[in-house]
């Protein structure tokens, strides 16, 4: 049996939680998949997996296996990309995850990020807070983009690095489009004002959705918006297509600037500033690639750069 290989078939496993695809993302077949597995517990002597007709989970014993396959993982990629590469050319992946808001970040970042290091291939997954948080602290993320002030709200093992502001914006159809052809920055407008016009609304699963509700709270009203969507872009096009109005965040303002048809307005009383940050497990040994995005991330530059794309976008 070779051990390594079947400790990152259990990996899979537990990232994928399906048995088929687990094995199409480790390129082997599921009955090979469904050995390999069988052959660990077989080595360790007790159960790791509760089966079913399906994936069911992993057993007491299968989470304590996983977490040592997990740390396993992560030390092999860091070896690997040491005999690879050097600190100042680093060589291997990097997984970014950031929040459905934070995605036209993440995005930029991770463009400069390979752009100054070419031997660097990062990839970027939009993904819910709970899920990036999960991931970084089972190691299947190096990086995660999101709202930094729920670390402070539970005990996590994560630490941060700020990025940029999150600040909010009515989008309506503009009365008079720009001239310039762009999307135009109106006039501010309080959340009260805001709650009787007809919404699009991100569903209500969605962290970005409770920061917008607390805001409609505060300003002392609730609201039933007339249509929700899990999709960000949605809501820019909903407003373009049809007769609503939506709120969005300057990150994903930013990506609909070219549609001279929106207006922006920047939402008051209460205004609400969400710190926005990569996240990343405390105490591990960092590899070459991690520390080049840490290093990215701090640097003056480009933090004027995200911030020239974000928050309230010089309105």
């Amino acid at each position: 049996m070779n051990l390594l290989a079947s400790l990152r078939y259990l990996v899979a496993l537990e990232e994928h939680k399906h048995f088929g695809r687990a094995a199409l993302a480790c390129h082997i077949t599921q009955p090979a998949l469904s050995n390999a597995l069988r052959a660990l517990e077989q080595e360790f002597g007790t159960t790791i997996i509760n089966r079913g007709r399906v994936y069911v989970g992993l057993t007491p014993e299968g989470e304590r296996v996983l977490a040592t396959a997990q740390r396993m993982m992560h030390e092999r990629e860091l070896l690997e990309q040491d005999l690879r590469g050097v600190a100042n050319k680093p060589v291997g992946n990097i997984v970014i995850g950031a929040v459905p808001t934070a995605v036209p970040i993440a995005a930029r970042f991770a463009a400069m990020l390979q752009a100054k290091h070419p031997g660097i291939m990062p990839t970027v997954l939009s993904m819910t807070s709970d899920e990036i948080e999960n991931g970084l602290e089972k190691l299947s993320l190096d990086l995660g983009l999101g709202y930094t002030d729920r670390l402070q709200t539970k005990t996590s093992r994560l630490r941060s690095l700020a990025q940029y502001t999150e600040h909010y914006f009515l989008v309506q159809k503009s009365a008079e489009p720009d001239a310039r052809s762009r999307l135009k920055i109106g006039s501010k407008i309080a959340w009260e004002q805001a709650s009787k016009l007809p919404l699009c609304l991100l569903t209500p699963d969605m962290h970005n959705r409770s920061i917008v509700d607390k805001a409609f709270l505060d300003a002392g009203v609730s609201v039933k918006p007339i249509l929700e969507t899990n999709s960000l872009l949605t809501l820019a096009l909903s407003v373009v297509a049809g007769e609503v109005c939506s709120i969005l965040p300057g990150a994903m303002l930013d990506t609909v600037r070219g549609y001279a048809e929106l207006e922006a307005r920047p939402l008051e009383n209460p205004v609400i500033s969400t710190p926005i940050g990569f996240m990343m497990p405390q105490s591990l040994r960092t590899s070459h690639t991690q520390q080049a995005a840490f290093d990215l991330a701090q640097n003056e530059a480009w933090l004027k750069h995200a911030a020239e794309h974000s928050g309230l976008l010089n309105s």
